[in-house]
Parts: structure tokens; C-alpha cells; sequence
């Protein structure tokens, strides 16, 4: 652990937006005294990455696992909402990702999940009431209300709603909002009912309705949504009111990049270096009231060095002081971690997915790079009787396993994975985290829900003999093994998945979100087929 040292180059300062030559020297974890003088080192010196909105566990990692990878590409904090492990186990498991975070030297600022269970319509692990929520704003670490995902229950005014927002204005918390879609008078009540931020817009259009009733705008590019195309030309005329975030990313994105690639590509675009750097480091840290340092006199020494303005190679990065990352490489030591479960189910049989011929059916349309679906009907294949996947025209079968009670699958179809053979499964499935799947045939289906049962969680591939499994055994949704390792492992199943026909960027990350209601038009849940835009369940064929 270093105590006292310098370190000189170029200094950004994002406060006086200037940059200047001159010496950081660091005495105890702070910044002593930051001196203006000419030095020989080319190398510029500034505050390091937040990412303003993040689901950890969406990285299949551990805490301490996604820190290791993270501070290689300049991260040194997040605002993390792990309503993820919420809804497996409740404060238990909100409590989990707090200690874990605790063995590393790096920031996680964790929320109060605003809505375990997500909605009634799905079986979740847990409930977190509205007195679980006032407990953990009581704690340090817990700095504000997570995504308010129950948009229609905002518009209501729903009493139980309205309780959670209230206590996080009683506790001096910011509300993270969640509302996909959401324009004119309903993206103004939305707002006043005293919610802060987004990260839902899709379009420019919505972000620019939200930005006009006070909301601030989180643009988000993770492993399956990237709105950062659409809205980044925003980041011109809103430059204090814009963070980026990456909200979900697979743990094989992590290790090519962070916000380091977004920042790269704002400036590719001729943005100006200030603007972006307000969006990646100090917004998020005025917005949450975040003990990150800004490369201020007594600020905690938290900074990056990059090699120059272009490539934005991050070469070093300091937390509290620690070097914890350079040139590449991690300077966190893996530390083994505790495995705490919530899985209850049998094993399925094939005769369990079959769905009885109609005369046509309802089909979930997926979309790459986004959360989104669309609604569309199709004529079934049938045989012997049963609708079957159709590979020719890409409608598959979809089904949900309820993780938690042994019940019966849910099943449904949906277009444009791609799989031509085979079938994935995974218990990474937002937001209850049930077991999703879909495939080309029952027999293969059946096969990964039961690897993945089998395992009490893990993504699951399956091609005729072939199959591939990567265990999630911390609460069905993360490993606990080396970061780097699972990386790879997770790549391998990956690139497989592609290898059986899917033409999608990240296959088990739309998957997972398949089962995410509170997202319209159309998803499943263990419960049924479920309309997000009518909040319903509708039949799927008929």
C-alpha cells in the first residue's frame, strides 16, 4: 500500500476545464497538493471513471471479481443497484454484494432495490418491503433509491410506490428512474413524482422530453442495450446533466472495456474532452454524493493516467492512493468468496415444453442491442400435433422454468435469435432470475434446463452431443472464480452459441432479458406470456 509519493504530467482539471503541467503528490491516501510546474512527463493525470448505473452481477462476477477487471480501463467506482441478488434473496443477498465489495480497494456505491419482487406477474426469490428499504439507507453504503422500474404504479401514484420515494427524500437520497418510452405529460409526472435520472431512452426524442421536465439522462452502452449512438449527440448542449453507465455487461466485455471505450469513441466524435469527462467522472459523483475524489486538493487520491488525448490509453490507476491497475494488468489480488444460493426445483422432462397445434401463434420479436421486443403473430409448425420450433422462418420455442417451486415450464415463441440447432439456458433471466431457454427442438431445451438445474444455476449450451456449462453457483447468477477465467469460459459458450446460428451480438444477454416484464411490448415470465405496454398476460395461441 503506498502512503506518500508524486506523480507529474499533464492535469486535467475539470473544475477550471484546463490543462495545465505540474505534480500530484499523495500523502496518506489524499491529495496533499497538486503544484503547477513544467515537467517532462507527457502522460495526462485525471479523475477516474464512474459508472453511473450498473447491475454487477450482470457481469456473472462477484464484486471483488468485477473490481480486478474494471480498474484496468480507469474505473475506480460504480453506482451499482443489485436488485439482481435482490430478488434471489432479499437484503440478504444485498448485504452479500456490500461485504464482498468491502475486500478490494475499489468504490462500489450500492441503492436500495426499489422493486423486489419486480412485478406480481412472475415468482421471484424475495421481497424487499419498504421497511427493508428505510434499514439500508440507514447504512453508509447505500446511496440511494435503485431504478424505479414500476413506471405505471409512479403515474398512479401508487400508496406503496409513493411510500419508497418519499423515504429516500426523508433520507436525503437521489431516486434512479426507469421508464422505457415514457414522453410528454407522462415523462412530467413521471419526473415530479421526484425522480431524478433515466437510463431507459432509447431514442433522442424521449431523452430530450425527460431532459425538459429536469431529468438527467444516463446513456447507457452495455453487452446487450447501446443507446449510446442515439443519444450521445446530447451530450453537446447537456453536458452537466449526462453520465454514461453500462447497466448490464458480460464479463467478456469487461475485459476488452469500460468507460474507457466510451469516452474514446464521445471524443472520435469530435465532443468536446471536458463535456465527456463531466459525463464519465464528475456528474455521477455530484449526483449520488459520492466520497470519490476529483483530483482536488484533500480529495481521496482516486485518479487515472492516460498516454495521450487520442487512444486514451489508461496506463495507471489509484484508488485511495493504491495503485491498483497498470499498464494493463490488475494489481487486485483474487480473493475466494462465499457461495450463497436461493434454487429449488426438479429436473423437467421433454413432455413438459409441448404446446398443443393452433392456428397461429403470438411470437416475441427480439431485437439486437435492445430491450425492447415487438409483438407479431405466426402461422405454427406443427407435428404430430404439438407446435413445434420453426428454424425456416426463426421462430422458436421460449420457455421460463420457475427456479424457486417445482411448477410447471411456461412456454412461448420468439424470432430472431438465429439458433439453428440446438438450444441455450440460462438462470441469468431479469429480473427474478428464473431459468430461461430456448431452442430448436423439446429434447434439447429439456437438456440445458436440466444442466442448469443440475447446477442450481449457470448458462447452458446444447448441440446434439455437445455441451458446454458455465456455473453461476452465487445465487444462480455469478461465479465466484477468477474474473479473468470466467471470461474466457463465458466466451467459449458464447462464440458456441454463434457457431449453432445466432446472429446476435451477445446471445444470453437478450435472452436473459426476455423474461423482463417490466420492458415492453411482449416477454415471458414463469407465470405466462406477458403484455409490458397493457401490463397482461395474453394467450399465445389461439
Amino acid at each position: 500500500m503506498q502512503t506518500n509519493f508524486s506523480v507529474s504530467g499533464r492535469i486535467i482539471d475539470l473544475h477550471q476545464q484546463e490543462i495545465y503541467e505540474g505534480t500530484v503528490h499523495v500523502a496518506n491516501g489524499l491529495i496533499q497538493k497538486i503544484v503547477r510546474e513544467a515537467t517532462a512527463a507527457t502522460q495526462y493525470i485525471l479523475p477516474g471513471f464512474v459508472d453511473a448505473h450498473v447491475h454487477v452481477e450482470s457481469s456473472m462476477l462477484v464484486p471483488s471479481e468485477f473490481a480486478r477487471l474494471a480498474v484496468v480501463h480507469g474505473t475506480v467506482a460504480t453506482v451499482s443497484d443489485p436488485h439482481e441478488i435482490g430478488n434471489v434473496l432479499g437484503v440478504k443477498g444485498v448485504e452479500y454484494m456490500i461485504e464482498n465489495g468491502r475486500k478490494v480497494p475499489f468504490k462500489f456505491y450500492f441503492g436500495a432495490p426499489s422493486c423486489v419482487p419486480a412485478t406480481p406477474f412472475e415468482t421471484a426469490g424475495a421481497e424487499i418491503s419498504a421497511a427493508d428499504i428505510e434499514a439500508l439507507f440507514k447504512r453508509d453504503e447505500i446511496k440511494y433509491l435503485a431504478e424505479m422500474m414500476n413506471w405505471p404504479g409512479v403515474l398512479n401514484r401508487d400508496t406503496s410506490v409513493m411510500e419508497k420515494i418519499a423515504l429516500a427524500h426523508q433520507y436525503g437520497k437521489a431516486v434512479d428512474g426507469h421508464a422505457p418510452g415514457l414522453r410528454g405529460e407522462q415523462a412530467r409526472q413521471y419526473a415530479e413524482a421526484g425522480i431524478s435520472t433515466d437510463h431507459e431512452c432509447f431514442t433522442a426524442e424521449e431523452a430530450l422530453d425527460k431532459l425538459a421536465v429536469g431529468m438527467k439522462i444516463l446513456i447507457r452502452e452495455g453487452s446487450a442495450a447501446k443507446n449510446f449512438e442515439a443519444l450521445i449527440p446530447l451530450l453537446a448542449d447537456y453536458s452537466d446533466r449526462i453520465m454514461f453507465c453500462s447497466d448490464d455487461k458480460h464479463p467478456d466485455n469487461l475485459v476488452e472495456g469500460h468507460l474507457n471505450l466510451l469516452v474514446k469513441r464521445a471524443l472520435a466524435k469530435g465532443h468536446n474532452l471536458f463535456h465527456v469527462l463531466h459525463a464519465a467522472c464528475l456528474n455521477p459523483v455530484h449526483h449520488y454524493k459520492l466520497e470519490v475524489g476529483l483530483l482536488r486538493q484533500q480529495d481521496p487520491a482516486d485518479f487515472i493516467m492516460v498516454d495521450n488525448l487520442e487512444d486514451f490509453n489508461v496506463t495507471a490507476t489509484y484508488i485511495n492512493g493504491n495503485l491498483v491497475a497498470e499498464q494493463g494488468q490488475t494489481k487486485i489480488e483474487f480473493s475466494t468468496s462465499e457461495e450463497i444460493n436461493n434454487f429449488n426445483t426438479e429436473l423437467k422432462t421433454p413432455e413438459q415444453f409441448a404446446i398443443a397445434a393452433a392456428s397461429r401463434i403470438r411470437v416475441i420479436e427480439a431485437f439486437d442491442g435492445q430491450l425492447i421486443t415487438k409483438e407479431s403473430w405466426a402461422e405454427p409448425k406443427i407435428n404430430n400435433g404439438n407446435i413445434v420450433s420453426d428454424t425456416e422462418q426463426d421462430v422458436l420455442k421460449l420457455t421460463v422454468v420457475n427456479r424457486y417451486q417445482n411448477t410447471e415450464p411456461a412456454v412461448a415463441f420468439i424470432k430472431n435469435t438465429g439458433l439453428k440447432r440446438g438450444a441455450l439456458a440460462s438462470s441469468v433471466g431479469h429480473d427474478s432470475h428464473n431459468i430461461i431457454a430456448v431452442g430448436v427442438d423439446d429434447e434439447s431445451i429439456c437438456r440445458a434446463v436440466n444442466l442448469v438445474i443440475q447446477a442450481k444455476g449457470g448458462v447452458a449450451a446444447i448441440d446434439g452431443a455437445k455441451e458446454q456449462l458455465l456455473p453461476l453457483p452465487v445465487a444462480g447468477i455469478m461465479s465466484a472464480e477468477n474474473g479473468y477465467e470466467v471470461a474466457e469460459a463465458y466466451a467459449a459458450i458464447d462464440q458456441m452459441s454463434k457457431d449453432m446460428g445466432s446472429q446476435l451480438a451477445s446471445p444470453f444477454m437478450t435472452l436473459s432479458f426476455m423474461a423482463l416484464l417490466v420492458i415492453p411490448s411482449l416477454k415471458l415470465s414463469d407465470k405466462g406470456l406477458f403484455n409490458g405496454d397493457r401490463f397482461e398476460f395474453v394467450k399465445v395461441s389461439e
